[in-house]
């Protein structure tokens, strides 16, 4: 199938990461839906940007940890454009707190956002991927999740990502057999806007490459996995990071 035929739906994409996801991809033809939660400013941008590559955009507000806001979400994506061939979840705040002194709703706030939507997206986009036996779905854990240390800031955080590593292999032996790939990407420190330059600045000294990774680091990769030439990776885990964290 060709690029042009194919639709992504992003998570996330108005901003950061996502958006560099959605501009990659409009660029190679895909028709792109972006979802956002609150950056509606920056989503109306982000679409202005794709539809000036030439291809079919869409943004729709959504908040992707409600499990019937997610269905509503698919359904309208299908409805404008008939199919969704990736699903790209790049949604994924999380907020630094020491554990004994996070609340309830803070701890069940990184699980909702984190790791849920994955479920709920994933087994939305499923059907239609396994009746076309073609599919790609990408989700986003963090580099050094697989090592499963300490984390006494992230807490919660860090164990939706390990929970996203898991769902991910559980996915990806569920639908290898039509033709659907079901991947990870854990990035690093990566230049996304989502963190103070001076406080990356610090973290140089950590990352053996020596330097802060770019979204373009993390879209070219995706690119990649969307690709046919990548059919045959699957389930796989693939860090982001300069060498950090693995």
């Amino acid at each position: 199938m060709n690029a042009s035929e194919k639709v992504a739906l992003i998570t996330g994409g108005a901003r950061g990461i996502g958006q560099t996801i959605a501009l990659t991809l409009a660029a190679q033809g895909w028709s792109i839906a972006i979802c956002y939660r609150k950056s509606e400013k920056a989503a109306q941008e982000t679409l202005a940007l794709i539809q000036e590559k030439g291809a079919r955009g869409l943004a729709v507000q959504c908040d992707v940890s409600d499990h019937q806001a997610a269905a509503e979400l698919v359904r309208q994506v299908e409805q404008a454009y008939s199919r969704i061939d990736a699903l790209i979840n790049c949604a994924g705040p999380y907020h630094r707190v020491n554990l004994f002194e996070e609340t309830i709703a803070g701890w069940h706030e990184m699980f909702d956002h984190n790791l849920h939507p994955v479920f709920y997206l994933s087994r939305l986009v499923a059907p239609g991927m396994k009746a076309r036996q073609w599919g790609r779905i990408i989700n986003f854990s963090m580099a050094n999740a697989e090592q499963l240390v300490g984390q006494p800031f992230v807490t919660a955080y860090y164990l939706a990502k390990v929970g996203v590593l898991v769902l991910t292999r559980t996915l990806a032996k569920m639908l290898a057999p039509d033709g659907i790939t079901v991947n990870v990407i854990s990035p690093g420190f990566i230049d996304s806007g989502s963190l103070p330059a001076a406080e990356l600045a610090k973290m140089v000294k950590n990352i053996p490459a020596g330097y802060i990774g770019s979204t373009h680091d993390v879209a070219g990769i995706i690119s990649f996995l969307l690709t046919d030439d990548a059919r045959y990776i699957n389930g796989a885990n693939i860090p982001v990071s300069g060498g950090w964290g693995v």
